[in-house]
């Protein structure tokens, strides 16, 4: 049985400017032909395949932190969304701490095509990122009241820590096990991500149903990240590779921590030396 390998994207696979450098996509589409190659990310469908254009990509992707599980031509594996009484209630919440959240939802099972709703009050991280990164975004809508979706995929907050981390907290304690909650630095831009998900909703339990999907044993798989959000994966596979720009918390939980970052193409050149042609 071919060997299975998952890598994040941001940070980890991906370069600091978002892009897979050329040797990367060789190298990739090199080793896919002798291992099994998939990706684990925050991001959603339509970005994924934006990013990873020209990559072979045959295998289910773990999307959106794990709320999607589907396939290049798009059949849907799982989906794990919050409703949109519970979306209304976590907006109204957070709204008390002057912050609102984007709202990325599903609009359509059979085209996976997304919303990415954007609140009319926003801060200067939240401004910054619409403004420079998805002005030509076509899933953009700028509401006049931000509210939740029936398949609300995720509420995203952006800002400084002294704020989304008490707001972490109180989300937690209102809501508890109906949502799962994840605080986590953002080196792109210097402030934090909050980001508000389905309970079953992580890399961890998406990963779980790739297996289950593959019928593949989840001990003769490498996993490789950086962040929070792929501890629980980290601490499921057989094999977890930290990249060198990694979080502390994330080497810890590593069986692996590489020399090189992903701006030094960190998981390529692993697969390079690990996968037999």
């Amino acid at each position: 049985m071919k060997k299975l390998f998952i890598t994040d994207l941001d940070h980890t696979f991906l370069h600091s400017n978002q892009s897979v450098s050329i040797f990367s996509k060789q190298i990739w589409n090199e080793k896919s032909q002798h291992a099994l190659l998939s990706v684990a990310t925050a991001r959603s469908f339509s970005k994924t395949q934006e990013f990873l254009e020209g990559l072979e990509l045959n295998l289910p992707l773990i999307l959106l932190d794990g709320a999607m599980i589907a396939t290049t031509d798009k059949k849907l594996i799982s989906l794990n969304t919050l409703s949109k009484e519970l979306s209304d209630a976590i907006i109204e919440e957070s709204s008390r701490f002057g912050i609102y959240p984007y709202v990325i939802a599903l609009k359509d099972k059979k085209t996976l095509d997304e919303s990415f709703d954007i609140p009319p009050i926003l801060n200067y991280y939240q401004k910054f990122l619409v403004e420079n990164h998805y002005t030509s975004d076509k899933r953009i809508v700028h509401k006049k009241r931000i509210e939740g979706d029936d398949n609300t995929l995720k509420l995203v907050y952006m800002g400084e820590e002294s704020l989304l981390r008490p707001l972490s907290i109180h989300l937690k304690n209102v809501f508890g096990s109906q949502i799962e909650v994840k605080l986590s630095p953002e080196n792109y831009m210097k402030c934090y991500f909050l980001t508000i998900l389905h309970p079953l909703s992580d890399k961890a339990h998406a990963l779980l149903k790739v297996h289950e999907y593959l019928n593949h044993d989840i001990k003769e798989t490498t996993v490789f990240g950086d962040s929070i959000n792929d501890i629980g994966m980290f601490r499921l596979a057989g094999n977890a590779v930290a990249v060198s720009n990694a979080l502390e918390e994330v080497k810890q939980e590593a069986d692996i921590i590489l020399k090189e970052s992903n701006d030094e193409d960190a998981v390529a050149k692993y697969l390079q030396q690990h996968i037999k042609s």
